[in-house]
């Protein structure tokens, strides 16, 4: 979000012209597809840790993109195309997961060293690219309530193409946690989809952007919210309110482990707490100490990777 938005609304005492000029900047810069990270990043989590996570990072997808892969396209619900890599694993196997980025990421950019993991331990892995990013289409990103729609698709691709014989793991981090909690909620979800495993998700983008006003701009949200909900409605085609992970996971009976990063700036702790309480299903937290946002498993590994596969050998076999 562009400081832009602050200085809309102090430059002209906070009247409602500002506040409309507010909701428009705040609209334009996180809704409409984006190249890069739209927030200040020094903030989200020690950028000298993401120096050292890339240790970790780079040769993971250097190494992936050498494996065997499939491009994969389809049609979203509303006629978008989407797309996804498809990794097989190294032997046939019936677990397959899909990986979930996060805002303004890309599949095979953030979501290499986890499905390297993945792969390792013997799943196929389905790396997408969400409606507004990467390689899929679309001028607007979703913010998960889209994405879910999307998301549904990938699993019923996959039921189609392998007959029902793959039982599938959910994974998603910040926007792709969102976009799989809310999927989860489905009353027709296929009952493949055996266990979830969200990464420092957020309950809504209507409660993350007041956040984040509330945090930064020291900003209410009315009506710098209800005015932006209102043009992402009109022009997006979706509201920021219509839908939380909170409603889904009151409905799911699909297993649920949480993670999140305890010295998260960005999406904050208690909205993973909140996602934990409601949840109706089986579920597991896991709180993983010094680690930012979206950086859960760079900090911890081998933690991260035994609690995954700890979780997921309850439900996947």
């Amino acid at each position: 979000m562009s400081k832009l938005l602050l200085g809309a609304v102090l430059a002209a005492g906070g009247t409602y012209t500002a506040c409309v000029a507010g909701a428009k900047t705040l609209f334009n810069r996180t809704i409409p597809r984006q190249d890069t990270l739209r927030v200040n990043l020094d903030e989200m989590a020690d950028m000298s840790k993401w120096e050292e996570y890339k240790k970790f990072m780079v040769p993971n997808r250097e190494w992936l993109e050498t494996q065997e892969m499939e491009h994969i396209t389809i049609k979203a619900r509303d006629g978008i195309e989407l797309h996804a890599d498809y990794f097989p694993a190294e032997e046939k196997s019936n677990k397959l997961v899909i990986c979930n980025h996060g805002y303004t990421g890309r599949g095979m950019k953030d979501c290499s060293s986890i499905s390297v993991f993945f792969h390792r331990i013997g799943y196929d892995c389905l790396i997408v690219d969400h409606r507004g990013h990467g390689n899929s289409g679309g001028d607007y990103i979703g913010f998960g309530i889209l994405d879910r729609y999307d998301c549904k698709k990938w699993i019923e691709y996959i039921d189609k193409r392998f007959e029902k014989s793959k039982q599938i793991l959910l994974y998603g981090v910040s926007m792709g946690g969102t976009t799989i909690l809310m999927t989860s909620a489905f009353s027709d979800l296929s009952d493949s989809v055996k266990a979830i495993v969200a990464d420092c998700a957020f309950t809504s983008p209507y409660e993350v952007f007041k956040h984040v006003l509330k945090k930064d701009y020291h900003l209410p949200p009315f009506p710098i919210m209800n005015i932006s909900n209102s043009i992402c409605r009109k022009k997006a085609g979706y509201s920021f309110d219509e839908y939380s992970t909170l409603d889904a996971v009151r409905e799911t009976k699909v297993p649920i482990l949480f993670i999140h990063g305890m010295d998260d700036n960005f999406v904050p702790l208690y909205m993973t707490k909140q996602n934990y309480e409601a949840c109706q299903s089986e579920k597991d937290m896991m709180l993983v100490e010094n680690a930012g946002h979206g950086a859960a498993y760079y900090e911890n590994p081998p933690a991260y990777e035994e609690k995954i596969e700890e979780f997921t050998s309850k439900y996947i076999v």
